[in-house]
């Protein structure tokens, strides 16, 4: 036998009478009758009550003989099988589990702190039973390793100068890496019988030693990007106004003259500080 078989017992309420009456019969007849026979009808009544099993809602049952797979009880309630049988209980709900945050290096060679969470149940309980050793270590092993494979397989974030800003990155494609996550761990873990359900990042951050590096990186990365939008405006703003003066005839400006409005203009739009004009009063020409 090497894949699940669902088994269904016979119903223990039954058993569990019968059970009770040999028990307690065979009592009441060795006290009655003085016979110790009776006492055969008091060992099986309590024999036969190991062979009662009691499976919960989204639980199983996988039942043994000697070592050898007789199949496993997946219906909830009351049951009756061989007293024999080595009962082995495990749970079908689905169950989170939150790794631990991991060191590892991102596509780029930088250090950073991830962790993730996820959400598993189980779907075959003979492979979960037998295939591996301990299903639930099983989970928490393979998940971490699936977490290292994928930080190496994207970056962590992408910079002006690191290529493609569209490019797949752990911290901005959240989506996309948590496809990729769920398919790699369920990879992993489909030789247990595990299906995954929800596989996501819980946690991620660079680490502690170029954090701060990190941060001065993507402040300097912001300011440029914020200059060059300044700059795209400023240079519009100037050739708009440059367009209008010469549109509506209000001065006739030379090369010279249209060069020192465009310094003027360019140092006020551009300036990071509030600038302090002074009004020419005399002549154009100074």
């Amino acid at each position: 036998m090497t894949s699940e078989k669902v088994k269904k017992p016979a119903s223990g309420y039954f058993m569990l009478f019968f059970c009770l009456l040999l028990f307690f019969g065979g009592i009441a007849a060795m006290f009655m009758y003085e016979q110790p026979l009776f006492g055969i009808a008091i060992f099986f009544g309590f024999f036969f009550l190991f062979g009662l099993i009691l499976v919960n809602p989204n639980s199983s049952r996988v039942l043994l003989l000697f070592g050898k797979y007789k199949g496993t009880v997946k219906k909830n309630g009351l049951f009756w099988v061989n007293p024999l049988y080595t009962k082995k209980k495990i749970s079908l709900r689905a169950s989170n589990f939150d790794s631990e945050r991991l060191k590892v290096n991102d596509k780029l060679g930088n250090p950073i702190m991830i962790s993730t969470i996820l959400v598993w149940r189980v779907t075959d309980t003979y492979k979960a039973a037998f295939d591996v050793d301990d299903y639930k270590n099983f989970v928490r092993v393979q998940t971490d390793a699936a977490v290292r494979k994928l930080a190496s397989m994207y970056p962590y974030d992408n910079f002006a100068d690191e290529g493609n800003e569209e490019d797949i990155t752990l911290r901005s494609s959240v989506n996309e890496v948590s496809e990729a996550l769920e398919t790699e761990v369920q990879d992993r873990l489909s030789m247990a019988g595990i299906e995954v359900l929800e596989a996501r990042i819980g946690y991620l951050a660079y680490a502690q030693e170029i954090a701060n590096a990190m941060l001065k990186r993507q402040q300097a990365t912001a300011i440029v990007a914020a200059r060059h939008k300044i700059v795209e405006g400023a240079v519009s703003m100037v050739d708009m106004a440059l367009a209008e003066l010469d549109k509506n005839k209000i001065v006739e400006m030379d090369e010279e003259r249209k060069a020192a409005m465009v310094s003027n203009l360019m140092v006020v739009l551009c300036s990071d500080k509030d600038t302090t004009p002074i009004v020419n009063t005399g002549t154009l020409n100074p």
